[in-house]
């Protein structure tokens, strides 16, 4: 029987790349409709793991199994299937600039169907009203919005096929302060609204400790710590007070995970 508890089984997950190891030995749960937050600091290997998860990057070792399916045994066609149910938002969302709002919204249905542009603009306008953008954004192109709406169409996109589990790469990266705060928000509402899980990978402490069931706080591809926000807090391990030492400038932890 499988367990259903977890959306994703990591277990001494070892990538190593020109002889050199990038991941050692990373093992992990993320539990269903939480979202888990892994934190760590540029090249520490957080959006590695992430293209290993999707089948990007193939392991050197170890074991990922993603709604109990094992990636590395999964054939093309059935890995394809699997990431229909794995919504992926892009670090600067990486929107198709020659494409506008809505067909950036719709990308998989314009690949993957024949549907009508009627029908079409009408699945676009409501992931976009689902992220806060109403509809006379459908015609715009990228060039045309924020970095915070560019990163909300990411979304839209992203959440377009309904999929259970949201992958976000540094979703506050580039952002200010505010709107960074309005992305926390938004991935928490649609945990709610989709009864979806989140893996967020990111280096902002504000936001990891605002939205976080647990975080995994990572250094040069090893797990350090793993943890409710509280208990990364109150941990001993010295390089994760450093590491929070050096994030504390406006940090404000919530009651979650008490």
């Amino acid at each position: 029987m499988k367990n259903e508890e977890f959306v994703i089984e990591i277990e001494n997950l070892n990538l190593i790349v020109n002889g050199r190891q990038i991941l050692k030995d990373i093992s992990f749960q993320v539990k269903r409709g939480e979202i888990f937050t892994i934190l760590g600091g540029s090249g520490s290997g957080k959006t590695t793991i992430t293209k290993c998860i999707v089948g990007l990057l193939k392991p050197t070792g170890g074991q990922i199994k993603v709604f109990g399916k094992e990636i590395s045994k999964l054939n093309p066609i059935e890995l394809n299937g699997l990431r229909k149910s794995i919504g992926y938002v892009f670090q600067g969302a990486a929107l198709f600039d020659s494409l506008r709002v809505w067909e950036n919204v719709v990308f998989y249905y314009l690949e993957h169907s024949r549907m009508k542009e009627e029908q079409l603009r009408a699945i676009a306008s409501k992931y976009l009203k689902m992220v806060g953008l109403g509809e006379e954004t459908l015609d715009l192109y990228p060039s045309e919005l924020s970095g915070g709406m560019r990163k909300r169409v990411g979304i839209a996109r992203a959440i377009a096929t309904e999929p259970k589990l949201i992958i976000y790469d540094e979703p506050t990266s580039g952002l200010d302060p505010i709107t960074s705060r309005l992305i926390d928000d938004l991935i928490q509402e649609l945990r709610e609204k989709t009864l979806s899980t989140a893996l967020v990978v990111s280096h902002d402490m504000v936001s990891a400790f605002s939205i976080s069931d647990r975080i995994m706080i990572i250094k040069d591809g090893q797990v350090v710590f793993i943890g409710t926000p509280r208990e990364v807090l109150t941990c001993e391990d010295q390089f994760v007070r450093e590491f929070l030492k050096s994030g504390f400038g406006e940090l404000q932890v919530t009651s979650r995970g008490s």
